[in-house]
């Protein structure tokens, strides 16, 4: 037919735009997936990355600033424990100096100590009262408090006297997912200065650029940094 020409796609550039068209109808489905909601949470959890998304906060909590919880239950009796984001900066720790049942502690009075191979931090009581249990059984089965900080991993039973006065600051709700993501970005600054500051390791200074902060980065940095880390988080 006169004025007419075929042309082969496979002779042309058309194949190369069919490959990049399936390509791109290829990641659609991908892209769906890793955006529906705790996706990308889970991804980081695997990587080991600590972010905001991968913290634990339960929302019917009272948290303090020195990153203990409370909870008032039932009988008027408050469980208090560490909170996820402690057990995330630090890693793997045992409990030491523990209180007994029938011990009194006042808000502010040292409740625990943890302990990192041999690195120290002291936990202050969030509330004012008196030590009706305490959780000896982490003692034994200190996974308990890594894997379940707000259950199984409770510390103390304490019958509080204050609780009111005591807990009308604390954080709670989405008030206190907005402060824990606060707190990451605040320790993702505090481990890049203090790692440049006593000279460890180097690539913690990639966090001030905003580069990702790995699970547990207190675990290797020295004694000096566990002492500010106390100071500037928990005292």
């Amino acid at each position: 037919m006169e004025g007419f020409s075929y042309n082969n796609i496979f002779d042309t550039k058309g194949i190369e735009y069919l490959v990049i068209i399936a390509f791109l109808l290829s990641i659609i489905p991908f892209w769906i997936i890793i955006n529906k909601p705790g996706i990308v949470s889970r991804i980081k959890k695997s990587l080991g990355i600590f972010s905001a998304s991968t913290l634990r906060v339960p929302a019917g909590l009272f948290y303090s600033r020195n990153h203990t919880w409370a909870h008032l239950e039932k009988s008027g009796t408050a469980r208090v424990g560490l909170d996820d984001f402690i057990l995330h900066v630090t890693g793997e720790v045992s409990l030491g100096s523990l209180l007994k049942p029938g011990d009194t502690i006042k808000k502010g009075e040292l409740l625990a100590s943890i302990d990192h191979n041999g690195k120290l931090l002291n936990i202050f009581s969030p509330v004012t009262g008196t030590i009706t249990g305490t959780n000896t059984g982490l003692c034994q089965e200190p996974d308990a408090l890594m894997e379940d900080p707000y259950g199984k991993g409770w510390i103390y039973k304490i019958k509080p006297t204050q609780w009111i006065e005591e807990t009308s600051k604390y954080y709670l709700a989405d008030d206190a997912a907005a402060w824990a993501k606060r707190e990451v970005e605040r320790v993702k600054e505090f481990v890049a200065v203090s790692s440049a500051k006593y000279s460890t390791n180097s690539k913690f200074a990639v966090l001030q650029d905003g580069g990702e902060l790995f699970d547990n980065p207190l675990s290797e940095l020295p004694d000096e940094v566990w002492h500010d880390f106390q100071k500037t988080f928990l005292s």
